[in-house]
């Protein structure tokens, strides 16, 4: 049996408020904007999951809602707050369905998928993991639980730039 994982950076958020919390900074336009390509880009691809697990974070809730997309379950997790790719993985054992969408943030979220691949995406960006980056990777594993580091296989990696202007040519 195999497990999908949907791996996603928050999309651009704003910083016109200095004075905000980071925790509640919500997204600017362009990434309002990123996060309903990457959304599209989702449901093109038949990458839709069945789990959400999600930072606390105002800016990743905004990108799942802009993402368009629904998950059978619903979990946000106040761990996954800039976590580190351990407590990631920990969170991600845990998940029940066999499509998960993680939403976090950098340096954690880019860390934590170059470690869970066997071989990184050939992609230039995927070491820095750019705002709304989104890596989907496969898990030969009954569940979650057995889910270790190196034993993915990246399926796609995307970024929203690329995939705006691809949806753009498109049209």
């Amino acid at each position: 049996m195999s497990r999908t994982l949907i791996l996603m950076r928050h999309a651009k958020s704003s910083w016109d408020d200095f004075m905000q919390p980071d925790h509640a900074r919500p997204l600017n336009a362009r990434g309002r904007t990123s996060a309903t390509a990457m959304g599209k880009w989702l449901r093109d691809n038949d990458y839709l999951p069945d789990e959400l697990l999600s930072s606390t974070a105002e800016r990743t809730r905004e990108t799942y809602a802009q993402l368009g997309i629904t998950a059978v379950k619903t979990r946000y997790e106040d761990a996954l707050y800039h976590a580190n790719a351990d407590v990631m993985l920990r969170v991600l054992q845990t998940a029940e369905a066999n499509s998960i969408l993680l939403l976090g943030h950098n340096p954690g979220i880019a860390y934590f998928a170059e470690m869970l691949a066997k071989q990184p995406a050939t992609h230039p960006r995927f070491f820095d993991y750019p705002t709304c980056a989104t890596t989907v990777i496969r898990f030969d594993a009954a569940k979650w639980a057995e889910v270790q580091f190196s034993q993915g296989t990246i399926l796609d990696f995307a970024i929203p730039r690329e995939v705006i202007a691809t949806q753009s040519d498109a049209t």
